[in-house]
């Protein structure tokens, strides 16, 4: 049952195999790329002895300065002790990069972070004076064995041990394992097996006895190819027999010396030599490539190969290393000599395939691609000059010339029109006839028996590239300017309408051309994709394809594929574009990134030859597109080539990822090992940090500054041109916390806390108990001040009644003073009519009273007038309602007399000027007097009343 299932599947693989041919095979027209590293990229040696490639796909060489490592961002030397140069290198299962080479072999191992360390195994063995003389020229890899294979001998390391394997005698010349057999070839005894018994003659070494084999290769499970240096190849079977292996390079390979070789995809082989580069044959014995200086290496002596993960071939040479694509979609026809020129056009017509350049027109026959140098062009004659376009016009092949337009006729042209520069042609739909575009405007074409050229419209004479009809007999046209609405007669001979139409268009922008693009007419330019509204008769900006495209908005030419897929073209940078169902595209423009800069600019050109193949024009050839990459490869995991620590200067860190936090700038390097001329992109997240995955970019690290502390997941992914992605690889680190925040600090934090929980509880009871104190205090200080407070209140009411008191008591007295003086008054007044009255007194005999008597009397009046009893009784009172009033008054005013201090003492009882005139029995004229003279001896100015000083004294 298990082997009906076998058998099924194999067949189903051989189906699949013949849909799909050239997964299985190398192109055998053009040259696949070749990437160069010389010496100044990987700064070290010229000779790169040895190549391996590990399972990450890291490629390893034996080179003049010690071992060189690229991981397709960086080269790095790994120097060996004292300098040695190295011989050879080969990698076992584990990882371990075995190398050998003058007096010492050893291996190296790989950390996850990129650390390089190496072992030396030399000091196993025991006789060390013999291996300073020999060097390691091949490391043969048996299980757990490993063979470091000299000239002399091979030291088998096993177990941790060293033992020698020699010959008898003899020298050996080189060793191999191939279908898991050791073969060793000694001189001059020739080719051996290594079994457990020892090194055993194979049957029919004879036959190539004395060839000098120099490389031995898997052909079936039942024979190997064997590689001599100046013999060919020889093919030995399972039971030793041995024939030579006819083939189509045997001659080129005994010419040119064997000297390594390699097994590719699909039973194919790569043979390199020592003076004409590699040579590249299919299992039936025919020449796939072969590439040497001419065609790309650096130089022809070929020192090693190796096949990457990608099946691309590696070459160690004599002077660098180059990387051969021979797993790539793209091949080339260089035009080495300059004799082709630049391609405008080209054509497949007839079993025959022509380049339209800017030299003439060339013509070689087309076998496909599965034909061995199936090319060789030469000039057509008398097409010299530059060739615009080809066409296939109802089975004739028809040249647009500088010179005019030309039919190919045979092995030369024939002449149709002398109208010069046709660039373009274009079928009439539903006629047999045709426009062609040229420099002086627009010509019409009949085909039929034959190609006629039949008139140059005159209506315009301004130069016409693109042409697209709109109707059956519309069509605009264009140029790097304008755009022109074209419109023919019913029978297509004359031009009804040919005007420009360039309303809505920007001003100065430049016009590339006409397209048909899922339906639409589309117009590019500068400036982006328009449409034309045939209602408003203006040009608008597509922006809804525009926005899609984003950069190649600005395309300068558009090529059909299919009904859905279009190549799209900008100054040399080529993108594929799918329009999708949903109304979205699918854009590649990252795959042909190798051909940017090998096109003419406005001029480029894409031949679609059918669904799997394209030709691509050049500046110096061709480029074939197969559709289809030959091996389809899973994209490898990112791997992380260093971490570096860069706060202060760069750290590597390889193992403790546990990173101090005053040391938090790290930077992550990482690279995919996948090989092509398109370079990888990569997204990256940082868990713990980023919010979302990065955009996708070519650069290789990344560098994280100021990391808070935290346990963080750094994640990286690369992509493919074609859209193919690898899998995420993952680092975890972490950034420590200051010091302030780790563990013993924590403790100490906790054990504070519970100090500071014990001793406050403490504190704050006694806090609480003085503060019961400072309360029960506080309470009696409140209770004596409300105390104070109410006695004082009491006594200020006390205060206030005392006072209202002394003011009754003073306004009584100062109703007295005012009663006594009014008194004084009266009783003045009274002796002043006493005296008026005497004065006109008469006695009993009618006659005036003598003078003595009116005298006397009068004398008595006076005299109590000037009595100062009643002063004196009423300044005692006054001072009694006024204390110290007339004391103040002395004090600050010397200069008072008596009278004055009377006048105050008056004024201050605010009376009248008669009534003080009165009381001092003197006029009132006196009084104001009186005034008058007390302000100047008070200094009172005259803005200042003088009654209202005295009550404020």
């Amino acid at each position: 049952m298990i082997k009906q299932y076998i058998s099924l599947l194999l067949i189903i693989l051989s189906l699949f195999a013949g849909n799909y041919s050239f997964g299985q095979s190398i192109p055998r027209v053009g040259t696949p790329f070749v990437e160069q590293y010389n010496k100044t990229v990987y700064k070290a040696g010229n000779q790169n002895w040895g190549l391996a490639v590990s399972d990450a796909g890291i490629i390893y060489s034996a080179n003049t300065e010690g071992l060189l490592s690229y991981d397709g961002q960086e080269w790095q030397l790994h120097r060996m002790k004292n300098n040695a140069g190295l011989r050879s290198v080969n990698i076992d299962p584990s990882g371990r990069i075995f190398v050998g080479g003058a007096g010492e072999f050893g291996y190296w191992t790989r950390s996850d972070y990129g650390k390089m360390t190496y072992t030396s195994l030399t000091g196993l063995v025991k006789d060390k004076q013999a291996l300073k003389n020999d060097e390691i020229w091949r490391i043969i890899l048996d299980g757990q064995k490993v063979y470091f294979h000299t000239f002399s001998k091979s030291y088998l390391y096993h177990n941790n041990q060293i033992q020698t394997v020699t010959a008898d005698g003899e020298p050996f010349l080189f060793g191999f394992n191939v279908n898991g057999k050791i073969f060793f070839e000694q001189i001059p005894s020739g080719l051996h097996e290594l079994k457990q018994k020892g090194l055993v003659q194979i049957k029919e070494k004879h036959k190539i006895m004395g060839f000098n084999i120099l490389t031995m290769l898997s052909f079936t499970s039942t024979e190997v190819l064997i590689g001599t240096d100046k013999n060919g190849i020889f093919k030995m079977r399972s039971d030793g027999s041995i024939e030579p292996w006819l083939n189509e390079a045997q001659d080129l390979l005994k010419k040119y010396q064997i000297n390594n070789g390699v097994k590719l995809f699909g039973n194919q082989y790569a043979f390199g030599t020592i003076q004409n580069g590699i040579i590249i044959l299919n299992q039936n014995g025919e020449i796939v490539q072969h590439i040497n200086k001419n065609n790309g290496l650096q130089n022809n002596t070929v020192l090693s190969l190796a096949t990457d993960k990608q099946s691309n071939l590696w070459v160690g040479l004599d002077n660098g290393i180059d990387r051969i694509d021979i797993n790539s979609p793209l091949y080339y026809y260089s035009d080495l000599t300059g004799n082709i020129g630049t391609v405008y056009s080209s054509i497949i017509f007839n079993e025959k395939i022509y380049l339209g350049t800017n030299q003439g027109l060339f013509v070689s026959d087309w076998q496909g691609v599965n034909k061995y140098k199936s090319l060789s062009f030469k000039i057509v004659p008398n097409s010299e000059g530059q060739v615009w376009k080809l066409e296939n016009i109802s089975g004739q092949l028809v040249c647009g010339h500088n010179n005019g337009t030309f039919v190919v006729e045979g092995p030369g042209l024939r002449k149709i029109s002398s109208v010069t520069g046709a660039w373009n042609f274009s079928p009439i739909l539903n006629s047999n006839y045709w426009l062609q575009a040229n420099y002086t405007g627009v010509g019409l074409m009949q085909a039929g028996n034959g190609i006629i050229f039949s008139k140059q419209f005159s209506y315009k004479k301004d130069p016409i590239r693109n042409i697209m009809q709109i109707g059956s007999r519309d069509f605009w046209l264009s140029n790097n300017q304008n755009i022109f609405s074209f419109k023919l007669s019913q029978d297509y001979q004359n031009a009804t309408e040919f005007k420009i139409e360039n309303n809505g268009l920007p001003k100065d922008t430049k016009l590339h051309g006409i397209y048909n693009l899922a339906n639409n007419i589309v117009f590019a330019s500068d400036s982006g994709f328009y449409l034309f509204d045939n209602i408003l008769k203006v040009f608008k900006p597509y922006e809804e394809l525009n926005v899609q495209l984003s950069t190649f908005k600005t395309a300068n030419k558009v090529i059909p594929i299919n009904a859905n897929a279009y190549w799209f073209i900008k100054k040399s940078h080529i993108a594929k574009i799918q329009f999708l169902s949903d109304g979205k595209l699918k854009i590649d423009s990252s795959s042909w990134n190798s051909l940017k800069g090998r096109m003419m600019n406005d001029y480029e050109q894409v031949l679609n030859v059918d669904e799997r193949l394209s030709l691509i024009g050049l500046d110096n050839g061709f480029a074939l597109y197969f559709n289809q990459y030959p091996v389809q490869q899973n994209l490898p995991k990112p791997i992380i080539t260093s971490i570096w620590n860069t706060t202060d200067e760069a750290i590597s860190l390889y193992e403790n990822l546990e990173i101090p936090n005053n040391k938090n700038n790290i930077r992550f390097s990482f690279a995919s090992p996948w090989y092509s001329s398109a370079p990888l992109k990569y997204q990256f997240y940082l868990e713990g940090y980023s919010e979302n995955w990065s955009n996708w970019e070519e650069l290789a690290f990344k560098d994280f500054t100021n990391l808070p502390f935290g346990n963080y997941v750094f994640q990286v992914r690369s992509i493919t041109p074609n859209g193919t992605q690898s899998e995420i690889t993952s680092v975890n680190f972490k950034i420590l916390p200051p010091w302030y925040l780790s563990w013993p600090a924590i403790l100490f934090y906790i054990i504070l806390i519970f100090m500071i929980i014990y001793f406050g509880k403490k504190w704050y009871e006694n806090r609480l108990m003085a503060h019961q104190r400072k309360l029960k205090k506080k309470l009696l200080e409140e209770q004596e001040e409300r105390m104070a407070r109410e006695a004082a209140a009491n006594e200020k009411k006390l205060i206030s009644l005392k006072n209202i008191q002394l003011e009754q008591e003073l306004e009584s007295k100062n109703r007295e003073l005012a009663n006594a003086a009014m008194n004084i008054v009266y009783k003045n007044e009274m002796l002043n009519n006493l005296h008026h009255e005497l004065t006109n007194l008469n006695d009993s005999n009618g006659n005036k009273l003598s003078n003595d008597q009116i005298r006397k009397v009068s004398k008595l009046i006076d005299d109590a007038h000037n009595d100062d009893r009643d002063w004196d009784l009423f300044e005692k009172s006054f001072n009694e309602a006024h204390e110290n009033f007339f004391k103040k008054l002395k004090a600050e005013y010397p200069e008072l007399v008596p009278n004055d201090l009377k006048l105050c003492a008056y004024l201050r009882l605010n009376m009248s000027s008669k009534e003080i005139a009165s009381l001092l029995n003197i006029s009132t004229r006196g009084v104001e007097i009186r005034r008058y003279r007390l302000r100047k001896k008070l200094n009172l100015p005259t803005t200042k009343n003088l009654t209202e000083f005295l009550l404020e004294v």
